[in-house]
């Protein structure tokens, strides 16, 4: 995926996962009922800092706080973008 949009020092671009659709014995769970996902795939990384290399990279899976990180739209497309130390790991 080709993101024209390069985060600045230690700022990652994530893409959410879609929220859940249904519970684990099958109920569909409404719209105004779902979750924010706290999980999604890095898209584009910053440089890091001059001390503090990042360690994520583009495609890593990651976990992040419910209230990380900044939501845009770009090309019809929502994006977090967020500081590296808003992500707990990767999976």
């Amino acid at each position: 995926m080709a993101l024209n949009i390069k985060p600045i020092a230690d700022r990652v671009v994530v893409e959410a996962a879609p929220a859940e659709e249904k519970t684990a014995s099958g109920i569909y769970i409404p719209d105004t009922a779902k979750e924010k996902p706290q999980r999604g795939t890095v898209v584009a990384v910053g440089d890091g800092k001059v001390d503090e290399p990042l360690t994520v990279k583009v495609g890593d899976e990651v976990l992040y706080g419910k209230y990380a990180g900044t939501e845009i739209t770009h090309e019809g497309k929502e994006y977090l973008i967020m500081r590296e130390s808003d992500i707990y790991a990767i999976i």
